[in-house]
């Protein structure tokens, strides 16, 4: 694994105070967004699609350490929208490391050089940079020639300058396997400190809705992934190798959406990191309101493909503190490759997708004064 050992203890400390305090809705990582703009139009990105007066808002770096505080979480991640767009970046990540925090900001490294003199090297800070495959793959990902080479020259920058890097990388339905896991042995030359992958989700609102992988495809494709890599032996994972078995097909989760609880500028997105059916107010309200059990996989048509990270990780995690022998014979041998896989969750009763972004934008807005404006994607939003 290519998660630090201070981390997790730490983390795994802090897991079972909460388990020995019979609290059954957690929070493990905070996904901070203070902005939605970004640099960058991936075509598999349903982040970024808002009028021009959403994406011109902040949040301050007073509501992002209210977010901290109010959400308790050991870790933080800062995602978007590009975070380093954001001036006051330096400030927020600086208010959370004071708290002791792990601060993971998800970058796609365009402005990084740039910028790196803002930020200082911390064993409590990594910066994650997003690369999605090889340069060509990269590259055609994010819609822009010379990006992968930009990102790992910031790489090698903030690798020079004593911070620690790790790799986040999205596969999509035309991954090849073999191409990815030479991929991922070019990432593991880099001397990062570790790689996160996940499937892409399908959000309704991406350019691109051809690629998306469905449940049974991704879990072919990782195992044909880490079959090349010695049951994924060969790689270090920023991830729990229970995640990974997961992706691999040999573990029935349910989401635990309430794990990695998100802030943005609209408030405490309703129900998780993907989906933004409503906000709440407060962090309290988030988890006493939410109706949790209608969500997730075999209970919502939006649910049913998902296996991201930001989902199922905290799944994972739960199941580590559990039963710790489960990850640790994982890491002994590797993620399996050949078998029955785990049983799925059926889908047959599922609710049928809701579809609101046009509501919740006009709701925004109204907030704003704008009454009418047009988005990137679709008709007017009144």
């Amino acid at each position: 694994m290519g998660i630090p050992l201070r981390q997790i203890l730490l983390i795994g400390i802090y897991v079972v105070r909460q388990h020995l305090a019979g609290r059954q809705r957690y929070p493990l990582v905070l996904m901070l967004e203070p902005l939605f703009r970004c640099n960058l139009s991936c075509a598999g990105c349903g982040k970024i699609d808002y009028p021009e007066p959403i994406l011109n808002r902040r949040l301050s770096v007073e509501e992002c350490l209210e977010a901290i505080d109010e959400c308790g979480t050991p870790v933080v991640v800062l995602a978007g929208g590009e975070p380093l767009l954001h001036k006051e970046l330096p400030q927020i990540i600086e208010g959370a490391l004071a708290r002791r925090k792990f601060v993971i900001v998800c970058t796609n490294a365009l402005l990084l050089e740039k910028k790196i003199h803002q930020y200082r090297p911390s064993p409590y800070f990594t910066w994650s940079i997003h690369l999605d495959g090889d340069e060509e793959t990269h590259d055609c990902s994010v819609g822009r020639s010379g990006v992968y080479e930009r990102a790992v020259a910031a790489l090698k920058l903030a690798q020079a300058r004593g911070f620690r890097v790790t790799i986040n990388c999205t596969l999509f339905k035309a991954a090849d396997p073999e191409r990815v896991a030479r991929f991922f042995d070019t990432v593991m030359a880099l001397e990062v400190d570790g790689l996160t992958v996940s499937p892409g989700y399908a959000y309704e609102r991406a350019p691109d809705q051809k690629h998306f992988l469905n449940r049974r495809a991704t879990k072919e494709l990782f195992r044909r992934i880490f079959r090349l890599g010695d049951g994924g032996k060969r790689w270090a994972f920023n991830q729990s190798a229970l995640y990974l078995d997961f992706l691999a097909g040999n573990q029935t989760y349910q989401c635990t959406p309430w794990g990695n609880p998100t802030r943005t500028i609209f408030g405490w997105q309703r129900p998780c990191y993907l989906l933004g059916e409503g906000y709440a107010k407060t962090y309290r309200e988030l988890i006493e309101d939410t109706h949790w059990d209608t969500y997730g996989t075999g209970r919502y048509e939006k649910c049913a493909d998902c296996m991201v990270h930001s989902g199922y990780e905290a799944s994972a995690v739960t199941d580590m503190v559990r039963r710790p022998w489960k990850a640790a014979w994982i890491a002994l041998r590797g993620v399996a490759t050949e078998g029955l896989m785990a049983p799925e969750i059926p889908l047959d009763r599922q609710r049928p997708a809701q579809f609101v972004f046009s509501r919740n934008v006009a709701e925004r807005l109204s907030e704003t004064g704008v009454s009418k404006v047009r988005s990137k994607k679709g008709p007017a939003t009144t």
